[in-house]
C-alpha cells in the first residue's frame, strides 16, 4: 500500500466526512465507525474521483463497507 496514496485518501475522508484522521483506518466501516450516510458517501466518491483522476461506476461500489475496501478500489484504478 502506498502511504502517499492513503494519505491523500485520508485527507478526502477528513474533509468530506468530517472525521478525525485517526479514525480513518483500513478496518473502519463507513456507516458504523465514521457515521457516514449514503449522501456523504456519494460526495466522498466524487471527491476521490477528482483527487485521483479515476472513474468509479456505482456498480463497483456495491458491497464496499470499509475504508480498506474503498482504498483498494481507488488505488487499483489510480495506477
Amino acid at each position: 500500500m502506498s502511504q502517499e496514496l492513503f494519505d491523500r485518501f485520508t485527507k478526502c475522508a477528513v474533509e468530506l466526512l468530517s472525521v478525525d484522521a485517526a479514525k480513518v483506518t483500513r478496518d473502519a466501516r463507513f456507516k458504523e465507525d465514521l457515521e457516514a450516510d449514503s449522501l456523504d458517501l456519494v460526495e466522498f466518491v466524487m471527491a476521490l474521483e477528482e483527487e485521483f483522476s479515476v472513474e468509479v461506476p456505482e456498480k463497483e461500489l456495491e458491497g464496499i463497507t470499509t475504508v480498506g475496501q474503498a482504498f483498494d478500489l481507488i488505488a487499483a484504478k489510480a495506477k
